[in-house]
């Protein structure tokens, strides 16, 4: 059993303590949240509440978590490599290629399938540790809590923006000079695999600054204040500098002009979006040391950045 601390937000003031319970902790059912209410595993500022009663906002919960088996994938013995482990947190540098989590079209052979075969006591775990995602085609780092006190430290750092994660990319285009977007994501309006900037999309801000200019691509560095899904490709598509090998954002594919050789046949066999999640920061859940990870580029990118450079010398 695990106790999981957390303060209501002044903006459930009036909310019934089992729905506030069910925001506030939402990878557990309303029913097992329920049952913990009535057998007093959950106190408000030290007193036991009932179900229906009202907040005003505030109190400190106090949650006694059960840990029990909460995944039902199967574990697949998948490689990973991994930068960092210790008794409640696990730190992955993630391939392109590999999804996350299992979803439609994606049940096995998943990250969330390796970790399962790696550790099996992560099957008690919501989503086996994984705390947050990145996508499929993007390569990078990843952190996965191993404890229910671990998943709940994490998590309330990533919704207090206290994470560090920043990335490397190519962009098609050449910039000037680094910015800042704060636009809103959403839904896009007639495509409901895709994300666009919405005016009731929500908050996004991705900071950028440029790293090596070429003459029709950039490599930019961009550091997250948000974690919208896909937000950094919306973004940089937004401003017109889609990334490199974006298929779902980046528009149709057309070879620059002035291309070499080399340059051509890496473009032509550059299948996903030029994203890599470099550098990872956050406080360990359990000593509270501020703790920081980089990992350079994978293969491909670092082959497409020399043929650019390359093709600049020509």
């Amino acid at each position: 059993m695990t106790r999981l601390t957390e303060e209501v937000p002044f903006e459930m003031a009036g909310m019934r303590l089992d729905q506030a319970l069910a925001e506030m902790f939402a990878d557990y059912s309303r029913s097992k949240l329920q049952s913990w209410v009535k057998s007093g595993r959950v106190q408000v500022n030290g007193l036991t509440l009932k179900p229906r009663d009202k907040l005003v906002g505030g109190e400190m919960i106090a949650l006694d978590a059960e840990a029990e088996i909460v995944i039902t994938a199967e574990p697949e013995s998948i490689p990973l490599e991994i930068i960092f482990e210790d008794e409640s947190l696990l730190i992955v540098n993630k391939p392109a290629g590999l999804v996350v989590h299992p979803a439609v079209g994606n049940w096995n052979g998943t990250l969330l399938n390796a970790l399962l075969n790696h550790d099996s006591s992560l099957e008690t775990l919501p989503r086996a540790g994984i705390v947050h995602r990145i996508d499929k085609e993007t390569s990078g780092l990843l952190m996965i809590a191993k404890t229910l006190q671990a998943h709940n430290s994490l998590t309330q750092q990533l919704q207090e923006r206290d994470i560090t994660r920043e990335y490397l990319a190519i962009t098609r285009g050449r910039m000037t000079a680094g910015g800042t977007v704060d636009e809103p994501i959403g839904r896009h309006p007639t495509d409901r695999k895709r994300y666009a900037v919405r005016e009731n999309g929500k908050h996004a801000v991705t900071h950028y600054r440029v790293g090596q200019r070429f003459t029709r691509h950039t490599l930019v560095q961009v550091k997250l204040e948000t974690g919208r899904t896909h937000q950094i490709r919306v973004h940089m598509a937004h401003i017109r500098f889609p990334l490199l090998g974006d298929q779902v954002y980046g528009g149709r594919f057309q070879m620059p002009a002035d291309c070499s050789e080399r340059l051509e046949k890496e473009l032509r066999s550059f299948k996903r979006q030029a994203l890599h999640a470099a550098k990872l920061g956050l406080q360990h859940p359990v000593t509270d040391e501020y703790l920081e990870w980089e990992q350079p580029m994978p293969e491909d990118m670092t082959r497409l950045l020399e043929a650019l450079a390359e093709n600049e010398r020509d």
